[in-house]
């Protein structure tokens, strides 16, 4: 008995030191972002038939955050995670449709070139969508390498809603096939023949395949990020690794077919599951998975009107494009041995808009000074027990389409659609010259996080103070808001 009670401070103080160890230096990170997954497509997020043993792990041995959000669509997402700022300010809430002459502004400073500066090796595997021009591209903004798509997946000639050419062969019937998902694919409105060019597959700045083979993608993805890990694994690295599943068309390589109660869908989050499990693995035998940040989470909601393709939000009201939570609170988790406590579960509101300032505080670097940006720092949430978020207060914001030129320059028309202070969420809504803010609806998500009762009635002093938190925010943009890039400045780096 003594001897034990004579052990027990030394146990103690280690599992202090395991806890509280500091960070290391210029510790390595793996940002791994599914696109279109739903808050509840994942085991650990209460899904009944979809089994994700991999990316629960995650947050069995790191942190989730129940509260984390993105913005309402792919590309103001990404705009919103490289730069630290909402779309709103730097002037990108809008999706890049291919060949538009805009994109992410040259003298933006993204997080891969923050952690550049730094000494890290950076690479982005899959999805850019921060404009396709080769003024655009990901080496223009801090990345050493990238392998994957401009846009999304299924801006392609093989898109359900262009009309079938004449002269389709076999091989491409049955890649339109495969491609043809449900929801607006029964929709009247058809694109014209040209509307999508054949989908690129990039290396850098080349295009090396057309039309590549989409089953492939998400297991290529894992390979070419395992591949520049293992190149770089004797200096501090960045892998963003923005896989092109699940959003639609849903494709999943031969061993996965068919092996998930729900479809199709199920099959694919199986298969990315499966390749985190890869990626773990390999960090594993590199000896390098205790050593680095792996982060697992989703760039929107699920696109409800795909019906049985799309993903689920689970307990939450909206989906894809909308601004209740369903369209913008997403997974979140993150494992970091020795750095983040396993199984913590931290319900402080946390943003893409935040990991800018994060990433570059555990690099040894800063966010830049020069500029304004709308990111915390949330390392304390991540690593430590009943931290407090130093975010208090989140907007959301819905946007537009940048289209081709033929139709015109982009229209950057953010609206602010909501705003969440602690527990209340108030929709509001924006009208007039002046951009005069208007309550509309408000909500307790600690109480009803699937937005049902109304209390903007029950509730007035909450709601007026909400609204003047959003015309504030309204009339800060007024005075600061950055462009986003066009070709005529895209030199200007």
């Amino acid at each position: 008995m003594l001897d034990r009670m004579l052990r027990l401070p030394s146990l103690i103080l280690c599992a202090a030191a395991v806890l509280g160890a500091a960070v290391p230096e210029r510790p390595n990170i793996v940002y791994v972002m599914a696109d279109d997954m739903g808050y509840g497509d994942l085991g650990v997020q209460g899904h009944p038939y979809i089994r994700t043993p991999n990316i629960d792990r995650l947050a069995r041995e790191g942190v989730r955050l129940t509260d984390f959000y993105a913005q309402p669509f792919c590309g103001p997402s990404r705009a919103a995670l490289m730069t630290g700022t909402y779309p709103a300010r730097n002037s990108l809430a809008f999706n890049h449709l291919p060949h538009a002459k805009t994109g992410l502004h040259p003298n933006e400073i993204t997080i891969a070139e923050i952690l550049k500066d730094r000494g890290y090796a950076t690479a982005i595997i899959g999805k850019w969508h921060l404009g396709d021009a080769p003024e655009f591209l990901p080496m223009r903004h801090g990345f050493d390498y990238w392998y994957g798509l401009p846009y999304s997946n299924d801006m392609w000639p093989y898109h359900p809603k262009i009309i079938e050419r004449p002269d389709e062969d076999e091989c491409m019937k049955a890649s339109r096939q495969r491609a043809r998902y449900t929801g607006y694919a029964q929709s009247d409105q058809t694109y014209p023949l040209d509307w999508f060019p054949k989908l690129p597959l990039m290396r850098n700045a080349e295009v090396i395949a057309l039309n590549p083979q989409q089953e492939k993608l998400t297991g290529d993805y894992t390979d070419e990020a395992i591949g520049f890990i293992r190149e770089h694994k004797d200096q501090p690295f960045f892998v963003y690794l923005a896989h092109s599943m699940p959003h639609v068309p849903l494709f999943r390589s031969r061993p996965f077919e068919d092996g998930s109660m729900r479809g199709r869908y199920g099959d694919v989050v199986a298969e990315l599951d499966a390749n985190v499990g890869k990626l773990m693995e390999a960090l594993r035998e590199m000896g390098l998975d205790e050593k680095t940040l792996v982060v697992f989470t989703s760039d929107n909601g699920p696109w409800v009107e795909y019906g049985f393709d799309a993903g689920s939000a689970g307990p939450l009201r909206g989906s894809k494009g909308t601004n209740y939570e369903g369209g913008v609170r997403v997974p979140f988790m993150a494992r970091f041995p020795g750095q983040i406590p396993a199984g913590l579960v931290s319900s402080g509101i946390a943003a893409n808009i935040d990991i800018l300032p994060t990433l570059a505080g555990l690099a040894g670097g800063e966010a830049p000074r020069d500029r304004t940006i709308d990111g915390k720092d949330i390392w304390p949430v991540l690593s430590k027990p009943d931290a407090e978020s130093p975010r208090d207060t989140f907007f959301y914001f819905v946007g537009g389409m940048a289209y081709k030129a033929a139709d015109g320059p982009p229209k950057n028309d953010p609206r602010l659609a909501a705003v969440r202070q602690g527990p209340w969420k108030l929709h509001v809504e924006t009208v007039g010259a002046q951009s005069k803010v208007e309550p509309r609806e408000l909500y307790n998500l600690h109480e009803d996080v699937g937005e049902r009762l109304d209390y903007a009635g029950k509730q007035p002093e909450v709601t007026e103070r909400l609204r003047k938190a959003a015309q504030r925010f309204i009339d800060d943009l007024k005075r600061d808001t950055r462009p986003h890039g066009t070709l005529s400045d895209a030199g200007g780096r």
